[in-house]
């Protein structure tokens, strides 16, 4: 649904964006162009808040390689069998027999990419892999690239222990 699962825009449009570095990552996948805008998630990043992306590998390098990158945590979500991951895709009913097929030809060099990230997760368990998402994400958050007042705290400390002397 246009403004709530994606921002539909002519193939046009999206290509200027692309040249013009609007797109923080971009893809032609599957016959239809994606893409994320980089500046809604510039603001998000500089009022401290998280931005969750579920891209390809591709799409993750681009975004690990952009002046975003810093802020990037990038975590792989390994199914826990391959039967098991044709199943998931046959079973969600949102593709045609032939378009499984595709991804399911797609999903090996996808998993082939799976040592370029920061974590790397079996997916065997549902609640588990949330556990550990979390669990991750919450850690990620106290890094000090992540908090973007933490600066500012630091310098009224420092004017403190100033007024002090």
């Amino acid at each position: 649904m246009d403004g709530k699962d994606y921002h539909f825009t002519s193939e046009t449009d999206f290509k200027t964006q692309v040249i013009g570095e609007g797109m923080l990552e971009h893809a032609h996948v599957f016959g239809n162009f994606y893409g994320s805008p980089r500046a809604p998630v510039q603001v998000a990043i500089d009022t401290g808040q998280d931005v969750l992306f579920d891209i390809d590998w591709q799409g993750a390098q681009q975004i690990r390689n952009s002046a975003l990158g810093p802020h990037t945590l990038s975590i792989f979500l390994l199914p826990p069998s391959i039967p098991e991951l044709r199943r998931r895709l046959e079973s969600r009913g949102q593709d045609d027999a032939e378009t499984i097929t595709r991804r399911m030809q797609k999903s090996w060099d996808e998993i082939s990419h799976w040592g370029g990230y920061d974590y790397v997760l079996v997916n065997d368990d549902l609640d588990a892999t949330e556990a550990h998402l979390k669990t991750i994400i919450s850690a990620t958050r106290l890094r000090r690239i992540q908090q973007p007042d933490l600066t500012r705290h630091v310098r009224t400390l420092q004017d403190e222990f100033e007024e002090q002397s």
